[in-house]
């Protein structure tokens, strides 16, 4: 087991007091192994944020946006496979309509000190230019030290009805 630096780390816990600060209630979820143990479980017993289970990822965006139009903040926690899935959804519902789904996207299989784009890993090394055909913001949060920069991201992606892609540069703990 490789013992990382604080600066290096990335808490799952820090992730979820933080989501807390930045408003969010809701944390919408199609499970995955890169954020199972160290933020879904301890979402999934948290009394302050609602998870929703969804059983496809495009169904998750429809439900962030219809969330936001009652003036509730959500997040949509997946996989990067679940985001080349519901690309199309992303394309029409946050994108086209110009409404802040905010997602959190574990990339599975990603090295953890190397950039997505420089991945070994096709299916990793293609997110980022995914979104950025999208014209959708995307963060790598790699440690906690990321994790300010990207909560307010969430509040600009709230301010401007945009869509909003955090990156899991590594598995939260």
């Amino acid at each position: 087991m490789t013992h990382l630096t604080p600066t290096q780390a990335l808490h799952g816990s820090a992730i979820i007091q933080a989501l807390k600060q930045a408003r969010v209630e809701f944390v919408l979820s199609v499970p995955d192994i890169c954020t199972s143990e160290g933020l879904l479980r301890p979402i999934a017993n948290d009394p302050e944020l609602r998870l929703v289970r969804v059983c496809k990822e495009d169904e998750g965006v429809s439900v962030c946006a219809a969330l936001s139009f009652c003036a509730k903040r959500s997040v949509l926690l997946m996989q990067q496979t679940g985001l080349m899935d519901s690309a199309n959804a992303l394309r029409a519902i946050a994108v086209d309509y110009r409404n802040p789904v905010c997602m959190m996207i574990g990339l599975l299989g990603k090295e953890p000190d190397v950039p997505p784009q420089q991945s070994a890993r096709y299916g990793v090394r293609i997110i980022t230019p995914m979104l950025d055909v999208l014209g959708i913001r995307h963060l790598v949060m790699s440690s906690d030290a990321d994790i300010p920069s990207c909560m307010q991201a969430i509040d600009d992606a709230y301010e401007r009805s945009q869509p909003l892609a955090i990156l899991f540069g590594r598995n939260p703990q």
